[in-house]
């Protein structure tokens, strides 16, 4: 086992994705793990922002994610500004767009890091300013037809 500092430091810092897609992100999460970890890495924080049937006290059937043409480099500079902040980590994240159904993965961030505070604080703070920051905005559709919109 290599302790020096310098080898877990050449493998973090590291954005390893970031981006805006239409795609199912289940399909991806297998391959976002394996490009996150290294041999170096003890800890995987993963969080998985999935589709739930409410929403401010009313029932939610489906929603639909629109995102602003910029969002796709906007996600890419944030999460690169997390990583710069979080320098002991490898970062990837990914956000859907589209009509998405109850239980659908909608939002994806993975953090390694070869200690878990580190990789915990990054994907927290990755998670809250990706839905802080990025031009994405949800229309939900209720039970009863009706619509609106969330994130304008």
């Amino acid at each position: 086992m290599n302790t020096d500092p310098a080898y877990v430091a050449a493998q973090t810092g590291k954005l390893i994705d970031a981006f805006i897609t239409s795609d199912p992100l289940e399909p991806l999460l297998s391959d976002a793990k394996t490009a996150v970890l290294t041999d170096a890495m003890g800890a995987l924080v993963t969080f998985e922002g999935i589709v739930r049937d409410h929403d401010g006290g009313a029932r939610v059937s489906s929603l639909d994610y629109t995102a602003h043409p910029t969002a796709d480099q906007v996600i890419k500079d944030v999460a690169a500004a997390v990583v710069a902040k979080h320098p002991r980590t490898r970062l990837w994240t990914a956000h859907r767009t589209g009509a998405l159904k109850i239980g659908d993965a909608a939002f994806l961030v993975l953090a390694a890091s070869a200690h878990r505070g580190d990789a915990f604080a990054a994907c927290s703070e990755l998670a809250d300013i990706v839905k802080a920051q990025v031009p994405i905005w949800k229309e939900q559709t209720r039970l009863d037809g009706s619509t609106d919109w969330v994130g304008l």
